[in-house]
């Protein structure tokens, strides 16, 4: 996608479509379309004041708010305005201004689009076979242009591409109907089976419609000779650029673009490219699945209907089986067999027996009990509750051992401080435990923004380097360790 100037460009012409008093002005605009469509292509303020306040709506309606909406329409650019000099006999009249309006080309488009959306849900889609074949037949005849004349060639090229369009859409509209949520409801409910024949042959005939005609426009493609179409190319735009267009600047080689790929669309809409799968094949196989779909609703709803008959005769007769039973085992035997056990759990083993009689029946030994765990990897048996254990003692000898070690590591600490001053050039060989704790206070110092912190016991410092060229050797138990020569200055 190639982001132009017009993409990002806002479209003020729809600006009158979602706004303040857009009442007013999109019956102004209506107006202006339905005389357009007449042929009537100016107005006065006049004719419009007057046409607006023959519907009740507009009762209220005065000349003033006519002439700023009318105004306010030129301003966006939906309404063009040229002064009328034919009726002015005076200077005041022409002082006066007497303008006419016309509907821009844009606006027109526009008032098309919303009459579209307004039948939407009117018109309906459609999927209609008779445009595979008028495909066919239209682009069998591209090997007949060359030597036609270029008007000839352009009524071609302009029906084979409104028929191209119109099958896209058409089949595009059709296809999200019956995806809709809409119709999904309506699948499921017994009404869908009067449909379901007519709608499934309606598809089966596009299918087998589509079949046909994509072969055969698969062939003809592949017998078009690229000068033939390079021919119809440059008639077509010779023919697109001979039409006289006002105000409008006409790019040879945009034009030609342009059809250029109208051209490559149709061929890979019928023969893909690139290897990938032609959008025909995804109409067919996007066709069969919503056929196959209806199916499945309508046998389940057929199912549905049916097994209700059914089961009512099925259980008329299981009530007459259960009420001919002589006693109550022999009831219970027939509900085994009719329904089954109500939560049946089959355990396989080699369980003892208390006889080995082939005539003895569940009913007639004794139960044997299993337990069985569950078969997750979460499972834990259940801990037996027991009374809270008094650990007082325990917990106090634990927490003098920790303050004679603490109180032991803060003397040892000590010991390498001269002065108030810790310099790591002047350590003896220490433990790592001791390495530990000096480049932790060395880290805190060094993070903080004035190079200060504090020690365990809160004990302040502020960490100095007086020579950043000087590195020294720090000797522990466990091998050397070479850093910048730190000192660790306390407070």
């Amino acid at each position: 996608m190639k982001i132009n100037e017009k993409l990002v460009k806002p479209v003020r012409e729809a600006k009158y479509l979602d706004v303040e008093n857009t009442d007013r002005y999109r019956s102004i605009a209506r107006l202006f379309y339905l005389n357009y469509e007449k042929l009537k292509y100016w107005m006065y303020q006049e004719e419009v004041y007057e046409e607006l306040t023959e519907d009740p709506y507009f009762a209220d309606y005065t000349m003033e708010q006519c002439q700023q909406d009318l105004e306010t329409l030129t301003a966006w650019g939906n309404l063009a305005t040229i002064q009328d000099t034919k009726r002015v006999s005076t200077i005041e009249e022409f002082k006066n201004k007497k303008f006419r309006f016309q509907l821009t080309e844009t606006t027109v488009e526009i008032e098309r689009m919303v009459i579209r959306l307004e039948n939407l849900f009117i018109e309906g889609a459609s999927l209609e076979p008779t445009l595979l074949e008028r495909l066919r037949v239209a682009l069998g005849k591209t090997g007949e242009m060359p030597g036609k004349d270029a008007e000839q060639i352009y009524g071609w090229w302009s029906d084979l591409n409104s028929d191209f369009i119109r099958l896209n859409q058409n089949y595009q509209d059709y296809m999200r109907e019956l995806s809709s949520v809409k119709a999904e409801e309506m699948m499921k409910t017994r009404e869908f089976l009067v449909y379901k024949d007519r709608l499934t042959e309606y598809l089966r005939s596009f299918v087998k419609s589509l079949q046909v005609n994509v072969t055969a426009i698969e062939q003809i493609l592949r017998e078009v000779q690229p000068e033939t179409v390079k021919y119809v190319l440059d008639q077509v735009t010779a023919y697109e650029l001979s039409i006289p267009r006002i105000e409008a600047t006409v790019d040879e080689q945009m034009i030609y673009e342009r059809m250029k790929g109208r051209w490559e669309n149709i061929r890979k809409w019928f023969m893909g490219a690139d290897g990938a799968e032609s959008e025909a094949m995804r109409v067919f196989d996007t066709t069969n699945e919503v056929i196959r779909k209806i199916t499945r609703y309508a046998n389940r709803l057929s199912e549905q209907n049916n097994s209700g008959a059914n089961r009512r005769e099925e259980y008329r007769k299981l009530a007459g089986m259960f009420a001919g039973c002589r006693d109550i085992d022999e009831a219970h035997k027939l509900a085994a067999m009719a329904f089954g056990m109500e939560k049946p759990l089959h355990i396989k083993g080699d369980f003892p027996r208390q006889t080995d009689s082939i005539n003895s029946g569940i009913f007639d030994e004794k139960p044997w009990e299993i337990l069985v765990q569950p078969r997750v990897r979460g499972y834990r048996e259940k801990t037996r509750r027991s009374g809270i254990e008094d650990r007082s003692g325990e917990k106090e000898a634990v927490r003098q051992a920790m303050v004679r070690r603490l109180e032991e590591e803060r003397i040892l600490l000590k010991s390498y401080i001269r002065d108030g001053r810790l310099e790591f050039a002047s350590l003896p060989r220490i433990e790592p435990r001791v390495r530990e704790i000096f480049l932790t206070w060395l880290s805190k110092g060094l993070e903080n923004k004035a190079h200060r912190g504090k020690t365990e016991d809160g004990q302040a410092f502020s960490v100095i380097l007086e020579d950043e060229g000087k590195i020294c050797t720090l000797q522990c138990t466990d091998g050397t360790f070479r850093m910048p020569a730190y000192i660790i200055v306390f407070d």
